[in-house]
């Protein structure tokens, strides 16, 4: 395992290509062996990193659990771990576009919402998480209660080394999802980054160091998910997994987390989410809501909304003004702020999605639009938008993730089958109503099974809402007000204020009272 002390200048535009090592135990930890990142828009070499193995993931373990048992994170005041955060959001702040830019050569997001997903919103939650862990309760006074008289305070405490597991598809959100909440908590950390996209984690790790986080308390190593996943998942001293990804790996990890001990678990899984437009909805804001459901990150989202139900009455107006405003999509260059839609994030992505396009039409779907890979775009990994008509929820791309810029559109004829249509899948990890009426679409968000419903709207993920999913698509919940609870034990501590343990009316009963010191 080779150490070298620095990192190297971050991306920029000369032809250099940067080098990115693992941080573990407070060093930059290289290999011989390197991941090539590639840009989906250009199939282009953008930088090399480290390729991490079981013996990093090893030794990453190993010093959080070293610090953690040595108390240099957890015996630091909630007040100096928030004063941490704060200096990070400022450091990330200063570098917005710059991580932007990153997000979008890594992972092929337009640069517009590389800025929210890569810059904005990790930013907005640590200072969300520094102001939370100042108000968090770790100490609380229990009540009195009797027929012995008892006081006592309820405590939470630390879970130990916390690992989380993060996706390509929004790596840097969704790596502060999971792990400020754990260092919060006052737990050690190892981040275990997908392959396709290691660098927001690895800027992310440079900035707390300079932060002043201790070395070893929080450690980045790369590394595929069935070698370094699947042995940080049933790791012995890992205490709780922290995982989003594919319902089926998450699975898997679930299984490892019970094999050398019992791990918290927290899954952010797959969806298939399901988007009703009622009768009286307003069509204009249905028909662009409904493309920013099913499009944003050309549909690499798990709560994408990729059913759109639809009533008989409207299906056929709603599907021509749709077709008529992906018309005007723009896909291209990532980095145009001008662009709408940028690619797959590889090549064996867009096989599959073209695959899915294919098995609808086999099963009886019709294409309305789109259907293949865009003119002129011969290099990248590129899918068109994609409405496919006619789609019962028997089909296979009504069952199953699609991840990519697929649109189902399912017709219905009354609101009881609609939300009979929605919620007739093994997801649950977003849903959407469109309504003019308030009321009406509250009613409906009610009865939908799902963890996040957005009535007139999509993608509101808010710092401050719980987010997670019903069924298959998770257990547990990231962000609000509890988020600190997923990464701590709960003790209660009891405290007999009765003068004499003889008072005790149950159990061995001591009749004569016991001797003093003195005697």
């Amino acid at each position: 395992m080779t150490v070298v002390q620095e990192l190297p200048a971050v991306l920029s535009a000369t032809t250099s290509v940067p080098h990115y090592r693992m941080f573990i135990d407070g060093r930059w930890v290289d290999t011989e062996e390197h991941y090539e990142i590639i840009n989906p828009a250009t199939e282009e070499i953008v930088a090399t990193a480290a390729k991490g193995g079981i013996e990093h993931a090893d030794a990453a373990v190993a010093a959080a659990k070293r610090t953690f048992d040595e108390g240099v994170w957890r015996g630091v005041s909630p007040a100096r771990r928030a004063e941490i955060f704060d200096a990070v959001a400022s450091a990330l702040t200063a570098r917005a576009e710059e991580l932007a830019v990153l997000g979008t050569r890594e992972g092929g997001s337009p640069y517009l919402l590389s800025m929210g997903f890569n810059a904005g919103q990790p930013i907005s939650n640590l200072g969300y998480f520094a102001r939370l862990l100042r108000g968090y309760e770790f100490e609380t006074p229990g009540p009195l209660v009797g027929p012995i008289l008892m006081g006592g305070l309820i405590r939470r405490e630390p879970l130990g080394v916390c690992v989380a597991i993060v996706p390509w598809n929004f790596p840097l959100s969704l790596a502060v999802w999971k792990v400020v909440p754990a260092l919060a908590a006052g737990n050690s950390v190892v981040l275990k980054t997908d392959e396709k996209t290691p660098i927001g984690a690895l800027e992310f790790a440079r900035e707390l160091r300079a932060a002043g986080l201790p070395d070893g308390v929080f450690n980045v190593v790369t590394g595929n998910g069935e070698e370094v996943g699947a042995h940080l998942a049933k790791h012995p001293d890992v205490r709780k997994i922290a995982f989003t990804g594919s319902t089926e790996v998450g699975k898997l990890v679930s299984q490892a987390a019970s094999t050398s001990n019992l791990k918290r678990v927290t899954l952010e899984l797959g969806g298939k989410g399901p988007n009703i437009v009622l009768e009286d909805a307003d069509m204009r804001l249905a028909v662009d809501g409904s493309i920013w459901a099913f499009l944003m990150h050309a549909g690499q989202a798990c709560e994408a909304g990729t059913r759109l139900l639809l009533p008989a009455a409207v299906h056929d107006q709603f599907v021509d003004r749709l077709i008529d405003r992906l018309r005007t999509i723009r896909i291209g260059d990532p980095l145009d702020p001008a662009t709408n839609i940028g690619p797959l994030i590889s090549a064996r992505q867009r096989d599959r999605v073209l695959g899915y396009i294919e098995s609808a039409k086999q099963e009886g779907a019709t294409i309305a639009h789109g259907g293949g890979v865009p003119a002129g775009f011969d290099r990248g990994y590129w899918v068109e938008p994609t409405v496919l008509t006619g789609v019962t929820n028997e089909m296979k791309v009504a069952r199953e993730e699609i991840f990519g810029p697929v649109l189902c559109v399912l017709k219905y004829d009354s609101v009881d089958e609609a939300i009979s249509l929605a919620n007739d899948t093994e997801y649950g990890l977003s849903a959407g109503v469109w309504s003019a009426d308030p009321n009406k679409a509250l009613e409906v968000a009610r009865r939908l099974e799902a963890g996040s419903v957005w009535i007139n709207d999509w993608h509101m993920v808010h710092e401050e809402y719980p987010f997670g999913g019903y069924k298959q698509s998770g257990l547990g919940r990231e962000l609000g007000a509890h988020a600190l609870d997923e990464y701590t034990e709960v003790k209660s501590v009891q405290i007999s204020l009765e003068p004499n343990i003889s008072n005790h009316a149950f159990g061995l009963v001591l009749s004569t009272p016991a001797p003093s010191w003195e005697d």
